[in-house]
């Protein structure tokens, strides 16, 4: 059993019950200081939590997991929590990627050898890369595990830096500026022009007019893949992280499904959190963080159904927020130069999803659990020219014998949805082009749809508290990656952040590894 302590230096204050804030309460709790968590939002879990309509259960955003296989960051903590870890059955394979005027898919295979053939199938003349990728992968995996701190922002920081070091791990030095796209053209397999101009018919099914050469279809399926992870293109991405994030599918790792519903996570990181003498408040929104003499004193509280506030006394603040939200919420004590940092950022990413209902007939046999597709090579990889779709499968508790969910995704401009002067006819206009696409593939006539519902930025903003509803962290760039990102010690002392925003990024795996990172932090002062 977890201990409870309020003794001086112990008293911590979560913002926010997303993947990273709970798994840091848990962990803390565990250890024994006397934690509270609070949370604006009704159900835990953030961007992984769900909801429930006419017996369906819907992923509210993130659909996969890393880090369930043995040594994996979920195994790690589920085991320091006593936890049993979540039924979970591999992705396999981890995607099937539908590129314009193709009806034979790309799939990420999980069996190495398996997507080997794969990649040199349906992309000729590309192995140099996918072995430089692997290359790059085993020691950033490895280093990833021995428990680096980055960036590091004091001399403790720098010692577990070093610790994680092996002379393997220089391999990866001389790609730190290095982005995807950059190496792709030194290896001669950069993006050109298609062979003839792309157009798309009035039903959203590419023509055959549409004929990449065989670099821009590599140089897309790595946008496509990419941007889901890292949020930007491959011009963009920083090479070590796509390096990652291009081979985590792969065994000995995977991306897996869960049973019943993500909700699994948040609901035993809270059950670990609330044994240990651990505390969380939801429908409790935090208003501020108070300071004095450049650390943290507590925060300010609202009671959300009663409007009663109060502030909660604290010793250290772990804030599950963007560092957009962070900045907000210290106010005119946010440190001057950390202000202007993260004004400088570009625009995060914004999301529109679609979520159905279906009868189970509207699935096409054989259909794998996630696909992703790009309609027009000329277009950007947003607006509905791409969508990511998660399918449930049959008895994975997410719907009801017979039917099934189908979570469609794409990102967008965030912009866009806080200036339309007309919102509702904004959100019904993508609405109508989702399933427009989506009717290419899956049989969605009228008597096989039973529920149909979206969220915006608007709705993200709402529920998860975000700044402008943003998903997906800052983007994997050089200039916010690793030793460039933002720190989890910030400027101020006792606040520390964790989430999509910090290293290693986003997904349940990441904010799991920024948490574990700050108890670190925390357990040596």
């Amino acid at each position: 059993m977890g201990r409870t302590t309020s003794s001086s230096g112990r008293r911590v204050v979560v913002i926010g019950a997303g993947i990273g804030g709970l798994t840091a309460a848990a962990l803390l709790a565990r250890r024994g200081y006397g934690v509270k968590v609070f949370d604006q939002a009704g159900v835990a879990g953030g961007c992984a939590s769900t909801f429930r309509r006419r017996g369906f259960t819907f992923d509210v955003g993130a659909t996969q997991v890393a880090g369930l296989e043995p040594g994996g960051i979920h195994h790690q903590i589920f085991a320091e929590l006593d936890l049993p870890l979540p039924e979970a059955t591999p992705c396999d394979p981890a995607c099937a990627v539908f590129l314009p005027g193709e009806t034979e898919p790309i799939r990420v295979w999980r069996d190495p050898v398996a997507w080997r053939a794969e990649r040199q199938r349906q992309f000729p003349g590309s192995e140099p890369f996918w072995q430089l990728m692997q290359r790059l992968f085993q020691p950033s995996w490895r280093f990833q595990g021995r428990g680096p701190v980055l960036p590091p922002r004091s001399p403790w920081d720098l010692w577990r830096l070093a610790q994680a070091l092996r002379p393997a791990t220089l391999v990866t030095v001389p790609y730190t500026f290095a982005t995807v796209g950059q190496v792709l053209e030194r290896l001669g397999l950069g993006s050109d022009a298609p062979s003839v101009k792309p157009t798309a018919s009035q039903t959203g099914e590419p023509t055959q007019a549409e004929s990449p050469s065989k670099n821009r279809r590599l140089k897309t399926f790595l946008d496509l893949q990419l941007k889901l992870y890292s949020q930007v293109s491959a011009d963009e991405t920083a090479v070590l992280y796509a390096a990652t994030a291009l081979g985590m599918a792969q065994a000995p790792q995977g991306l897996w499904h869960l049973h019943g519903s993500m909700q699994v996570l948040s609901d035993r990181l809270e059950k670990a959190l609330v044994r240990d003498g651990g505390l969380l408040q939801l429908n409790h929104g935090v208003r501020r963080v108070h300071t004095a003499q450049g650390a943290v004193t507590g925060v300010t509280v609202e009671n959300q159904k009663t409007g009663q506030s109060w502030v909660e006394p604290a010793d250290q603040v772990v804030a599950n927020v963007t560092v957009q939200n962070l900045v907000q919420l210290l106010g005119d004590r946010v440190p001057p130069g950390y202000q202007r940092r993260v004004e400088a950022l570009p625009q995060g990413s914004g999301a529109f999803v679609l979520y159905l209902g279906v009868e189970a007939a509207a699935i096409p046999a054989d259909c794998p659990p996630h696909l992703q597709f790009l309609y027009s090579y000329d277009g950007p990889i947003a607006e509905n020219n791409t969508l990511f779709v998660s399918v449930s499968r049959p008895g994975d508790g997410r719907a009801p014998e017979g039917r099934a969910t189908i979570v469609a995704s794409s990102f967008t401009d965030i912009g866009l949805w806080w200036q339309t002067n007309d919102y509702k006819a904004l959100k019904q206009a993508y609405i109508d082009g989702a399933m427009q696409r989506l009717s290419a593939y899956f049989d969605l006539q009228a008597s096989h749809l039973i529920h149909v519902e979206a969220a915006t930025p608007r709705t993200f903003a709402r529920f998860t508290a975000r700044d402008r509803g943003s998903v997906g962290g800052l983007g994997m760039r050089v200039s916010t990656f690793g030793p460039f990102g933002f720190a989890n010690r910030t400027p101020v002392g006792g606040l520390w952040l964790v989430g999509d925003c910090t290293h290693p990024g986003e997904g349940t795996a990441g904010v799991s590894y920024s948490a574990q990172t700050v108890v670190q932090q925390i357990e040596a002062l």
